[in-house]
């Protein structure tokens, strides 16, 4: 068996959402969405330890909020950084015992199944590198100048890449010293990875894990919990 620690990377503030509240802190069908997001790993039997990466001005209401569920997996509440790279990057130093398997996951998107993060922590163990993602569906071209696009992408090989994204602790470490060194700001993790030339597995998902950016997102989420189509913690 291996230590699988996960970080929950909950920097957003929530400007796209029109919210003067983080919205890691809105209430989804009267629950925090961060709380709902937490309580899921914690639910998992394969999940050893849980890091939580904080806006450093709501570390304390983080803390507080978890507080009161009694999650016992939540090691410790670290302060992000200025870019979501350096939150996770904090994150990865707050665990007591070294993990073999790291998850990144946003905070945002409670909605994830449970078979979904299962299948990541499979993959990484074996592989060493694991994303979820979604075939895209829309069709996607490159935009040229003046408005007009460039060329069509073959839609068959494109995935809309969500988390949690799973490495080998050793890798993501080791990609993250590399970008600090460069001053490389990455998309998510697994861009960091790609950096040093090692191969990230897909692993399908599903179109439920929603990140929840804006209140489009937020009305969806709540639909799906009030009929109860998503895989609840």
């Amino acid at each position: 068996m291996v230590r699988v620690g996960v970080v929950i990377a909950a920097g957003g503030r929530g400007r796209r959402l029109g919210s003067s509240v983080p919205k890691q802190f809105l209430p989804l069908a009267g629950i925090p969405i961060l709380q709902r997001t937490v309580e899921l790993f914690a639910s998992l039997r394969l999940v050893d330890e849980i890091v939580i990466a904080s806006p450093k001005e709501h570390v304390a209401r983080v803390r507080n909020l978890l507080a009161r569920g009694g999650i016992k997996k939540i090691v410790s509440i670290v302060p992000g950084g200025r870019e979501r790279q350096d939150s996770v990057w904090n994150g990865l130093h707050g665990f007591i015992s070294k993990p073999d398997v790291v998850l990144v996951h946003d905070a945002v998107r409670p909605l994830v199944g449970r078979a979904t993060v299962n299948k990541v922590i499979a993959s990484t163990a074996k592989h060493g590198a694991a994303v979820v993602g979604v075939k895209v569906q829309d069709t996607i071209k490159v935009e040229a100048k003046s408005g007009f696009y460039a060329r069509t992408l073959d839609r068959s090989k494109l995935w809309a890449v969500q988390t949690p994204q799973g490495f080998e602790f050793r890798i993501l470490m080791k990609a993250h010293q590399a970008a600090r060194r460069s001053g490389f700001i990455g998309t998510d993790d697994a861009s960091l990875v790609e950096r040093l030339k090692i191969p990230v597995r897909i692993v399908e998902g599903d179109q439920m894990n929603i990140k929840i950016t804006t209140s489009a997102d937020l009305h969806l989420a709540k639909i799906w919990v009030k009929k109860k189509r998503y895989h609840s913690p």
